[in-house]
C-alpha cells in the first residue's frame, strides 16, 4: 500500500484545510467580502447550520470557525449521541465560561438525525451563550429540525462542488504525497472528477484507491484505465430518503408532465442508476397516469399498471425497459388533471361540510321495516327511464346544492366525456 501523505487517516482527513484560504468552492460564503468570511475575519460568533450535499465542505468549513474564532472545539455525531452527551458538553462549555471566559464551540454533525426531544434540549444553551452551535445536514433544514431551533440560527446552503473546482482539489492532493510521486493525467482526472458527481471526499477517496492499488513505490500514473480499476462500481449522488430523492422525482414528474419524453428518460435513467427502488418509480408513474393524464387517455393507466407487473415478474434489467416505455407514453399522452382536481374539490367539500344523512331515495331497502320507514321510496330506476336515465332525480344529500367537480379537458377522450356531460346536466337542469 502505498500512503499518499505519508500520515495516518483517509486522504480527505489529512489534507483538510485549514485557514479560509484552502477552502476549495462555496465562494458564495467564502470569498471576498462573503458573509461568513467577513463574519470569521472579524470575530462576529454565531451559531449556524451548514446545510449541503456530501462532500460539498460541511465538516471542514465548521472545523476551521475555532481558528478564527478562538474558541474550544467538542464535536458529536447524532447517530450515536444522546441527551446525556449534550448536557455534558454543555457543563464542561459552562465551566470553561466560568474559569476562562473562553466560549465552547459544540458541532453536531448529522444534526437532522436528532429528535425533537434532543434538539429542544439545546436550545437554553444556546440562547443563554453556554454553547456556539455549528450543526451539519444533508436534510433541509425547514424539514429536519424544529422551528424553535432553527430560528436561532443561520442557515448556509452549500453547493456541490463544480469540475473545476474537483479538479483543483485532486491537483492538490497530489502535491501532498510523500516518498511517492502522483502523476494524474488528464483523462484520468476527468474519470474521478465525473465519478464524484460533485463530492470532494468522493474524489479524494477515489485518488486514494488509485494509489493503493498501484505497485510502484516510485511514480503512480492515474489514468482513466488507473481510476476505473479502482472504482468497481460507480454510484452517482442519491439519497433515497433526502432531498435529493424528492427534487429528482419532481423533476420526472414535471418532465412527464412536460410532455417531454426525452427528458423524462434522463430522470427515470438518474434515479434507477443512483439507486432508486423500481418499484417505487412504478407506482409514481401510476400516480402521475391518473393526476395528469386521467381520463384524456385510459391507455395511460393501464400501461402504467403492466410495467409495473413486468418489472413485478422479471426485475432488473428488463423490467426498467417496460418503465421507460411508460414513462414515455405518459409524456405524449395528452394531458388532463380534471380528474385530480374534481377529487381534490370533493374532498374539500366533504371536510367543511356537515356529515348530511343519505337521502330516502338513495337508501337500500333490503327489510320490510327499512320499506315501511321509506328507504328507497320514490327512487326512479334509471335502466326503466328513457335513455337509461332518470333525468331530474338528485344524487346529493337534500341538504345541499349540487356541485360541478368534474370538468373535462378539450383533449383525447376527454372531449367526448365533455359533450356527453353537457348533454347530462343540461338534460337535469331541464327536467328540475
Amino acid at each position: 500500500m502505498n500512503d499518499v501523505s505519508g500520515s495516518q487517516g483517509p486522504l480527505a482527513n489529512r489534507i483538510r484545510p485549514l485557514r479560509l484560504e484552502e477552502i476549495v468552492g462555496q465562494q458564495r460564503w467564502l470569498g471576498s467580502g462573503a458573509v461568513l468570511a467577513e463574519a470569521l475575519r472579524h470575530g462576529h460568533r454565531h451559531s449556524m447550520v451548514f446545510w449541503g450535499p456530501p462532500g460539498s465542505g460541511k465538516t471542514t468549513m465548521a472545523r476551521i470557525l475555532p481558528r478564527y474564532w478562538r474558541t474550544e472545539w467538542v464535536a458529536l455525531s447524532a447517530v450515536s449521541a444522546g441527551v446525556k452527551d449534550i448536557r455534558s458538553a454543555a457543563a464542561r462549555a459552562g465551566k470553561l465560561r466560568y474559569e476562562s471566559s473562553k466560549e465552547t464551540l459544540l458541532f453536531v454533525d448529522e444534526v437532522h438525525r436528532f429528535s425533537k426531544t434532543q434538539q429542544d434540549v439545546l436550545l437554553p444553551y444556546i440562547e443563554n451563550g453556554t454553547l456556539l452551535f455549528v450543526g451539519a445536514t444533508t436534510e433541509n433544514p425547514s424539514f429536519s429540525l424544529t422551528s424553535a431551533l432553527l430560528s436561532r440560527l443561520r442557515v448556509y446552503t452549500l453547493e456541490p462542488l463544480t469540475e473545476a473546482e474537483l479538479a483543483l482539489v485532486a491537483e492538490r492532493a497530489c502535491t501532498h504525497a510523500e516518498g511517492v510521486h502522483i502523476r494524474l493525467t488528464p483523462d484520468g482526472l476527468n474519470a474521478l472528477v465525473a465519478d464524484a458527481d460533485g463530492d470532494a471526499r468522493r474524489l479524494l477517496n477515489g485518488l486514494e484507491a488509485c494509489a493503493e492499488m498501484a505497485q510502484d513505490t516510485g511514480t503512480i500514473t492515474v489514468d482513466r484505465q488507473a481510476v476505473e480499476r479502482a472504482l468497481a462500481m460507480r454510484m452517482r449522488r442519491f439519497d433515497n430518503k433526502g432531498d435529493g430523492f424528492y427534487e429528482q422525482i419532481s423533476a420526472l414528474h414535471k418532465s412527464i408532465r412536460g410532455s417531454d419524453p426525452d427528458a423524462a428518460l434522463y430522470w427515470l435513467s438518474r434515479m434507477l442508476d443512483g439507486g432508486a427502488d423500481p418499484e417505487y418509480m412504478a407506482r409514481r408513474l401510476t400516480r402521475m397516469a391518473s393526476e395528469d393524464i386521467g381520463n384524456a387517455d385510459l391507455n395511460a393507466l393501464q400501461i402504467a399498471l403492466n410495467a409495473w407487473q413486468v418489472y413485478q415478474r422479471m426485475g432488473s434489467p428488463e423490467g426498467e425497459l417496460a418503465l421507460a416505455q411508460a414513462a414515455v407514453y405518459l409524456a405524449v399522452a395528452p394531458k388532463s388533471n380534471a380528474v385530480y382536481q374534481a377529487l381534490t374539490e370533493a374532498q374539500s367539500d366533504v371536510r367543511q361540510t356537515a356529515s348530511y344523512p343519505v337521502p330516502m331515495h338513495l337508501r337500500n331497502a333490503p327489510t320490510t321495516m327499512m320499506k315501511k320507514m321509506g328507504y328507497g321510496r320514490n327512487y326512479r330506476y334509471d335502466h326503466d327511464e328513457r335513455d337509461a336515465l332518470a333525468l331530474g332525480q338528485r344524487y346529493f344529500p337534500d341538504e345541499m346544492p349540487d356541485r360541478q367537480y368534474y370538468r373535462p379537458k378539450e383533449r383525447g377522450l376527454e372531449s367526448r366525456i365533455a359533450q356527453r356531460l353537457t348533454q347530462l346536466r343540461s338534460g337535469r337542469k331541464h327536467r328540475q
